[in-house]
């Protein structure tokens, strides 16, 4: 999968279907089932919510104003995380920098910083040399930023995002799965939407009805569950 094929597969679903509906979604158009449901590490009646995004793909910028408002509104209802795309195999530096982030505890505060110096300050972290030079410079002490880089957890994780690809079935970026069975894009949720912006926000609003869709599906399974 490219960053090509992503912006084919988007404009060619917007241009397919002008009778988009983000408020009552329909299976196949605005959103799909995956074809092998994957377990969930949310606990209790949470709805866990995965993005899977690159961060040098300008959909997953133009996405994450309107993602990360609607992740505060949903609040305790969701657990929502992460997964980098490996764009570049099972080595990718991209990826490397977010697992890494993750594993200090220095994600949520250095996500949005990640993305401006892509995007605003138009760098390219797609290097391990780079990343490592702009950590730096960044308020990271390089040493303790390599030792985590370097560590066994998180070269592991590293080796595993390919499969873990594979198993949510994710060909373009940004895709969002919804407890583990729904996936949806701005390419299918703004299939008719005519403008990027737009596209955003029909999004979040298929994201509703499938948070809203699983929350019920969680409660039946917890009642059933309860009666035997």
């Amino acid at each position: 999968m490219g960053l090509l094929r992503a912006i084919v597969m988007t404009l060619g679903l917007m241009a397919l279907s002008a009778a988009a509906s983000p408020g009552d979604p329909r299976m196949g158009t605005e959103y799909q089932l995956l074809a092998a449901p994957q377990p969930v590490e949310a606990a209790g009646a949470k709805v866990e919510v995965i993005e899977f995004f690159m961060y040098h793909c300008p959909y997953c910028n133009a996405l994450e104003p309107e993602l990360a408002a609607w992740v505060k509104r949903q609040g305790e209802r969701i657990a929502f995380r992460r997964v980098h795309i490996p764009y570049s195999g099972a080595n990718d530096p991209e990826a490397h920098l977010f697992l890494t982030l993750d594993a200090m505890g220095k994600l949520d505060a250095m996500h949005a910083k990640v993305l401006h110096a892509v995007h605003g300050e138009r760098q390219r972290l797609m290097k391990d040399d780079a990343i490592v030079d702009w950590v730096g410079r960044n308020g990271i002490d390089k040493a303790e930023f390599l030792a985590v880089w370097n560590s066994f957890g998180v070269t592991t994780r590293l080796k595993r995002l390919p499969r873990t690809i594979g198993d949510y079935g994710v060909d373009s970026a940004p895709m969002i799965v919804v407890n583990g069975r729904y996936r949806t894009s701005p390419a299918m949720a703004g299939a008719g939407a005519p403008a990027g912006g737009d596209a955003m926000a029909q999004t979040v609003q298929v994201l509703d009805v499938l948070v809203a869709k699983a929350a019920k599906e969680n409660q039946a399974k917890a009642a059933a569950t309860a009666q035997q």
